[in-house]
């Protein structure tokens, strides 16, 4: 008898506007003809994981393509309990465009993860609304307001497994592709905090003047430096988590001239998303060969 075919699994890491290269990922994987039979993700890494196992990615690449500096802002609702912003705007967006169902009913096998903010400890989403769970593993703590569910305040999943490959080995994937969108980050951390300073005039800038949050004298803004500082933190427990966990074919896109918030600039992150299946080709036929 022939042996079972192998289930591939895909993992797409956290990285805020950086996870739009997931899309490119995705579509240079199954220009491969490499189609994952489940998929796992954090953060950003969940929302276009969702909208692919759903099914929506073709419509969530045209919404991304077609975001403004505007569209981005008028998704913000602004608060000071929790968060900068509450992120209800954003999930209902999303609830009423793209995915709004459980995800046992998902066309392909679908989790993610967040991080319980009373106990610090990893939380697998793998029932229940994908919309809240989408939410949850993407609340960004100082950004967005953590999640209630399940009696649990739950935040951003990047705190405690950026790039999910435990997740999907116990989802039962056999060979695990992963997308690490941090591995250029921590040496461009603080320089895109001056590069966001010089960018007065763009929206993130409009966005901190309404609050009061700008930097002064020369000091980056308080959004610049959480980014920062948020980034630095989960690349280094991405790189500690993928020695003890690896994948076997890591893809690590480029993308450390893109900001925390550069969700309108999907055009280059889809495109880098691409380049970085094609400079990891032999690998990945080797995976998928042995």
């Amino acid at each position: 008898m022939n042996a079972a075919k192998p289930r591939v699994g895909l993992v797409l890491g956290s990285g805020s506007a950086r996870g739009w290269a997931h899309i490119g990922v995705i579509r240079a994987l199954a220009d491969a003809g490499i189609v994952p039979d489940l998929i796992c993700g954090c953060s950003v890494g969940a929302l276009v994981g969702a909208a692919s196992a759903d099914g929506s990615l073709d419509r969530l690449e045209d919404w991304v393509l077609g975001l403004r500096w505007q569209d981005v802002l008028g998704l913000m609702d602004i608060s000071l309990s929790g968060g900068l912003l509450k992120g209800e705007k954003l999930a209902a967006f999303f609830e009423r465009h793209f995915v709004d169902r459980g995800i046992e009913s998902l066309p392909l096998p679908f989790a993610c993860v967040a991080t319980d903010l009373a106990s610090g400890r990893e939380v697998w989403l793998r029932e229940g609304s994908v919309a809240a769970a989408v939410r949850a593993s993407a609340a960004l703590p100082g950004l967005f307001a953590p999640v209630m569910r399940d009696g649990r305040l739950l935040v951003d999943g990047g705190l405690v497994n950026p790039v999910p490959v435990s997740l999907c080995r116990a989802m039962g994937a056999d060979i695990v592709i992963a997308v690490d969108l941090g591995s250029d980050m921590v040496g461009s951390a603080l320089r895109n905090a001056a590069e966001d300073e010089e960018a007065a005039q763009n929206w993130r800038s409009r966005l901190l003047s309404r609050i009061g949050f700008g930097g002064g004298d020369g000091a980056p803004a308080m959004t610049s430096v959480l980014a920062a500082s948020l980034h630095i933190m989960q690349t280094r427990i991405a790189r500690s988590r993928l020695a003890g966990e690896p994948a076997d074919v890591l893809l690590a896109p480029r993308l450390a001239h893109l900001a925390l918030m550069d969700y309108h600039r999907a055009g280059e992150a889809i495109v880098e998303g691409r380049a970085a299946v094609e400079r990891m080709a032999p690998a990945l036929e080797h995976a998928l060969a042995s």
